[in-house]
C-alpha cells in the first residue's frame, strides 16, 4: 500500500471522528464517503460514547469526546505528512511482521497512536485491549477497514493469551513492566512504565495560563501520563490566583470516584496532620514526588524556574512532559496543551515509528 493511501485513510478517519468532539451531530457534507461512513458507524459510535461511563466510570461522555476531538485534530494531511517526513521514505515491508500491542486503559483512546503507527509502518496489528477500554478502538478498527479495504485482515484483537507475533509494544505500570520484560524480553520490544508530568511556575502567570494549567491537572481526572501531578513554584508563591483558576473544575467533586478519592485523601491529611491546601475538590500539598494520588496535586519550591528545570529533569525516566513558559527551554509544553500531543510526542519519549520501520 502506498504511503499516500495510508495518509488519506487516516485523514478521512480524522474528519469522521471530528463529528464526535461535540454533541453537534452529523456534519452536513457533500463527500459521499463520509455519508457512507455515517450510515454505517455514526449511531454505533454515539452509543459507545454515551454509554462508556457504565462500563468504566472514569470514561465520561465529556472525556470520550475530548479524546476523539484531540485525535481528530491531529489527523490532518499537513500533520501526517510532517510527521512521516522525518523518516526515510517508508513503504510497506515485503514481509510484514505481526506486532502485539498491549494497550493501557487509563484514558480513552490511549492506544490509538500505537494502532496507527503499526498500520502506517505496514505491519499487522495484534491488539490486546485493556478491559477498561475495549470498545472504542474496536469500532475505530472497523472504520479504518471500511475506509480502506486494504487494511482488512491487518487488524486483529486477542481475547486470551497472545501468540504468533514477532515484536511487542506494551504499556503498563512499573509492576507490569517487570512481567512484560520477563515474558517478552526475547522479542524486539518497547516496554513502557509509569510516567507523570509536571509544570513550572514563576509567579507571573496570567489568568489564561493558570486556567490552562487547570486543564492539564484535571482533564481525564489526572489519570494520563501527560497529566500534571506536580508543580514547581517560587519559595514565596501566592496560591490564591491558582486556586481561583482551579475553580473552573470544582464540578469534578460531583463525580463519585473522584469524590471518594478526595474524601479519603482529605481525611488522611487531616488525621496525619500533613500541611495542605484544601479547595473542597482537590488537596494540594508540598511533596517532592513526581507522582501523586488521584485528587492530590504535589508542589515543590524552587529558587528559580531554571533550578526547577534541573530538578525535574533528574526524574527524566519518570517524566513524560514539562508544562510552562516556552521561553524556559526547548520541548516545554504551553499551559493547557499537555493533553494535546503532536504525532511525534511519543509515550516514554521512545520513537515508535522508528522501532517499527527498523524491524
Amino acid at each position: 500500500m502506498m504511503l499516500t493511501d495510508k495518509i488519506k485513510t487516516f485523514e478521512k478517519l480524522g474528519i469522521f471522528l471530528d463529528q464526535f468532539s461535540s454533541t453537534g451531530g452529523q456534519t452536513e457534507s457533500l463527500m459521499p464517503w463520509l455519508e457512507e461512513l455515517n450510515d454505517q458507524f455514526f449511531r454505533p459510535m454515539e452509543s459507545i460514547i454515551q454509554s462508556s461511563h457504565i462500563h468504566n466510570p472514569w470514561f465520561t461522555e465529556d472525556n470520550m469526546r475530548l479524546a476523539l476531538g484531540t485525535t481528530s485534530r491531529s489527523l490532518n494531511a499537513e500533520s501526517l505528512v510532517s510527521w512521516l517526513s522525518c523518516y526515510a521514505e517508508p513503504s510497506s515491508p515485503a514481509d510484514p511482521k505481526t506486532i502485539a500491542v498491549i494497550m493501557a486503559g487509563n484514558i480513552p483512546m490511549v492506544g490509538f497512536h500505537d494502532m496507527m503507527s503499526v498500520l502506517i509502518s505496514g505491519h499487522n496489528l495484534l491488539a490486546k485491549l485493556s478491559v477498561k477500554d475495549d470498545q472504542m478502538l474496536k469500532m475505530i478498527a472497523e472504520v479504518i477497514s471500511f475506509i480502506n479495504g486494504e487494511f482488512n485482515g491487518k487488524i486483529s484483537f486477542a481475547d486470551g493469551r497472545l501468540k504468533d507475533f514477532d515484536a511487542v509494544i506494551a504499556t503498563g505500570s512499573d509492576n507490569t513492566a517487570r512481567y512484560f520484560e520477563y515474558y517478552f524480553g526475547k522479542y524486539p520490544n518497547i516496554i513502557r512504565k509509569n510516567r507523570n508530568s509536571a509544570a513550572i511556575l514563576d509567579g507571573s502567570e496570567t489568568t489564561g495560563d493558570l486556567e490552562g494549567l487547570a486543564d492539564d491537572v484535571f482533564r481525564y481526572f489526572g489519570l494520563g501520563c501527560r497529566s500534571v501531578s506536580k508543580i514547581f513554584v517560587p519559595p514565596d508563591y501566592d496560591f490564591e490566583a491558582l486556586l481561583v483558576a482551579f475553580n473552573k473544575y470544582s464540578h469534578i467533586i460531583n463525580h463519585n470516584q473522584w469524590a471518594n478519592n478526595y474524601e479519603y485523601q482529605r481525611a488522611i491529611h487531616l488525621i496525619d496532620q500533613i500541611p495542605h491546601l484544601d479547595t473542597g475538590f482537590i488537596v494540594i500539598r508540598e511533596d517532592s514526588s513526581l507522582s501523586s494520588p488521584i485528587s492530590v496535586l504535589n508542589y515543590e519550591k524552587a529558587d528559580s524556574p531554571e533550578s526547577a528545570l534541573i530538578i525535574a529533569r533528574k526524574d527524566n525516566e519518570k517524566l513524560q512532559c514539562l508544562v510552562g513558559k516556552q521561553s524556559l527551554a526547548d520541548n516545554i509544553v504551553p499551559f493547557g496543551k499537555a493533553q494535546e500531543p503532536a504525532l511525534n510526542d511519543y509515550a516514554d519519549n521512545v520513537d515508535t515509528l522508528e522501532f517499527l520501520f527498523n524491524l
